[in-house]
């Protein structure tokens, strides 16, 4: 099976008001965009910020423990898409074995943007959900708009969240962020 490299390419909100992790084909256009979870939104945005909270929430805590078992993750792989729900693998290497560990799509990118661990998509699972970048347009283009000065309010909003450990709040903040800078 063919494997395509993707890159994280931006957290959106989508007008339901959930958040979208997109992955785009390096060097090409296609791009998937997957649903996912509040927090798993919050934890992408924290490790694309390289905003580490003063304790380690569970992705940094999965990491750590991996380091501490002389483990690394070689690469994340999503497989699979049966009924609207995304499949993904990561594949963790130590001493000369590799493990393929099921996992969430969305905790498996929120590991990979904290360590720059390179992204595949299955060719199969990329061709059933694929947007052009025409609708992807369409996506963002429906996203709020406002002016610079807001930004630079939410990005501070966003730090003095985070040092508080209010991650639901920097959530939030970090999703009004997202749909401002899609708009640029």
């Amino acid at each position: 099976e063919r494997m395509i490299e993707v890159k994280e390419n931006g957290l959106i909100l989508t007008q339901q008001q959930s958040s979208c992790v997109i992955l785009k084909e390096n060097g090409g256009e296609q791009t998937l965009p997957i649903i996912i979870g509040e927090y798993e939104a919050q934890s992408i945005a924290l490790g694309l910020e390289n905003i580490a909270p003063p304790r380690p929430i569970t992705h940094d805590l999965l990491l750590n423990m991996l380091e501490a078992m002389d483990a690394k993750i070689e690469r994340v792989i999503v497989t699979d898409l049966k009924n609207n729900t995304y499949f993904a693998i990561i594949q963790v290497k130590r001493k000369s074995r590799v493990y393929e560990i099921d996992a969430r799509p969305s905790d498996a990118i929120a590991l990979a943007v904290r360590q720059d661990i390179r992204i595949f998509v299955e060719e199969e699972v990329m061709q059933k959900g694929a947007y052009s970048a025409d609708e992807l347009q369409d996506i963002e283009e429906r996203q709020i708009e406002a002016g610079n000065d807001r930004l630079e309010r939410l990005k501070k909003d966003l730090q003095e969240a985070v040092e508080k450990e209010l991650y639901e709040d920097a959530a939030k903040i970090r999703d009004e962020i997202n749909k401002l800078e899609s708009r640029q």
